[in-house]
């Protein structure tokens, strides 16, 4: 395993006056693939409690050094905490988009005859949308020269370090103001709006909670790494809209990774947990379900 850290030239200008210049500064960041942007909020969240009006990074070099070996202690208890809903035959993800189609493809009974005597196996097959149950957006989904499923890093989809803001019962769109002083870069940002409680129901795409353009753009400056939220989509979706999309143009053009239909996000702790959400492989293709889960220290004794 490896740690990474970006070495860069950084001027600053704060708020209220002042300046501050850098070389060869040096911070933690999540992945290898990190763009200066991300960087540059990695940077501004460093400087806390300091208000910062501009900030630039320059000459970024990209160290990797290997994970220093755990001490020789009981290892770390975590509990794994499910944010999937199961794909069944049928079943509707969005209103108005056909359900996945299950059927066998070889039968436990017609594959006696295939196997030696007493061996026997299913083999099934599915014909499904890539936008069922629980999925996850690549770039491709908005972009035609964006990068697909094959081409997401596992960096961006794996073990990320999990921010959880809690929007239940609000207004439907979640706000730059509510996200104003939430702590982003590097992480994954888990919107937890409530509307899972509508699934599979008529009403689960109806006045649905969503990313608000705003709150979408505040996540882009600040470099997170992927956003989710439990509810049938990231957008508004509602007739007001009129189509338009501007969390997922913004996200996806950004390279940040969308996870939607989430559910159980109540179980998370604000902070501290792991997120991870990983698609196929899948070549010229845009979405497609994950099983999308995350991990939290279990601080509980063990008999």
């Amino acid at each position: 395993m490896l740690d990474y850290r970006a070495e860069f030239d950084a001027e600053v200008t704060l708020d209220g006056g002042g300046e501050l210049r850098a070389r060869g500064f040096r911070l933690n960041i999540p992945h290898a693939d990190v763009t200066d942007s991300e960087i540059t909020a990695l940077l501004v969240a460093a400087l806390a409690p300091q208000r910062v009006e501009r900030a630039a990074v320059s000459d970024v070099r990209i160290i990797a050094e290997p994970h220093p070996p755990a001490a020789d202690t009981q290892a770390e208890r975590v509990r794994f905490v499910e944010l999937s809903h199961v794909i069944t035959a049928g079943m509707v993800t969005s209103p108005g988009l056909p359900g996945p189609e299950i059927t066998p493809h070889l039968t436990r009974l017609a594959s006696r005859g295939v196997y030696a005597p007493g061996t026997e196996f299913a083999i099934d097959r599915i014909s499904m949308l890539g936008n069922t149950g629980t999925y996850l957006d690549s770039p491709f989904h908005r972009y035609a020269d964006g990068a697909d499923l094959a081409g997401l890093p596992l960096e961006r989809l794996a073990g990320l370090p999990a921010v959880v803001v809690r929007a239940v019962g609000g207004e439907r769109g979640v706000t730059a103001e509510m996200l104003a002083h939430v702590s982003v870069a590097g992480r994954a940002v888990l919107l937890h709006t409530g509307g899972d409680r509508h699934w599979a129901t008529p009403g689960y795409g109806v006045d649905a909670p969503y990313l608000t353009g705003d709150g979408a753009q505040l996540l882009v400056d600040r470099g997170a790494a992927l956003v989710g939220i439990d509810a049938v989509n990231i957008d508004d979706v509602s007739p007001a809209a009129a189509g338009e999309r501007p969390a997922h143009t913004l996200l996806l053009a950004a390279g940040i990774p969308v996870v939607e239909h989430l559910t159980n996000l109540r179980e998370l702790p604000p902070l501290g947990a792991r997120f991870t959400a990983t698609p196929p492989r899948v070549a010229g293709f845009s979405a497609f379900p994950v099983r999308a889960f995350a991990t939290v220290p279990d601080e509980e004794p063990q008999p």
